[in-house]
């Protein structure tokens, strides 16, 4: 348990500090003032609140008295998953770890205020579709969702392998043609 710990105590605080001081940066710098100087141009910085769920999926006219309470759900069964995972399953410990940081720095905002999240990065044009703004927290939570699934994949063909192996030392070998 020390090493995950360890982990999420390292990630948590470094993720939280960037998103709180990237979205006041935003807040103070780019009201009203789009800023496209940003990786050459490339990725846009726009001041926007997101008040809806990923992706601007909206809710009622305050959702945010929805998506608390979700989140708040969703960090319980997090924080149960992340207390399960073996201390030597790494992944599936930086992944819980980005994602419960994530969802912690996004959920800060729709305590805070019923403006919504603050998102700046984007939208970027991918050529035949913009991809929406988002910020450090949303971030942390789709590379974290991302490897999470990679983390229960793998996990997945472990297990059936270990089944196979267990089904072979009981049943003996499969004969062989020939």
């Amino acid at each position: 348990m020390r090493r995950k710990l360890l982990v999420l105590g390292s990630l948590l605080p470094v993720i939280l500090i960037l998103d709180i001081v990237t979205k006041r940066w935003a807040l103070e710098t780019l009201r009203g003032n789009p800023w496209d100087g940003f990786l050459g141009g490339y990725v846009p910085l726009t001041l926007a609140f997101n008040r809806g769920a990923a992706f601007g999926i909206s809710i009622g006219n305050d959702p945010r008295w929805f998506f608390i309470p979700i989140t708040v759900l969703a960090l319980g069964l997090l924080v149960t998953l992340f207390i399960q995972a073996e201390d030597k399953d790494r992944l599936r410990v930086v992944s819980l770890s980005l994602v419960v940081s994530g969802a912690i720095g996004n959920l800060i905002d729709r305590v805070r205020w019923d403006r919504g999240v603050v998102d700046f990065i984007g939208p970027i044009d991918l050529g035949f579709m913009d991809f929406p703004i988002f910020n450090v927290a949303d971030m942390a939570i789709s590379c974290g969702a991302v490897l999470l699934a990679i983390s229960f994949w793998l996990e997945e063909r472990r297990l059936a392998r270990d089944a196979e192996e267990a089904r072979a030392v009981v049943t003996g070998p499969e004969p062989t043609e020939g």
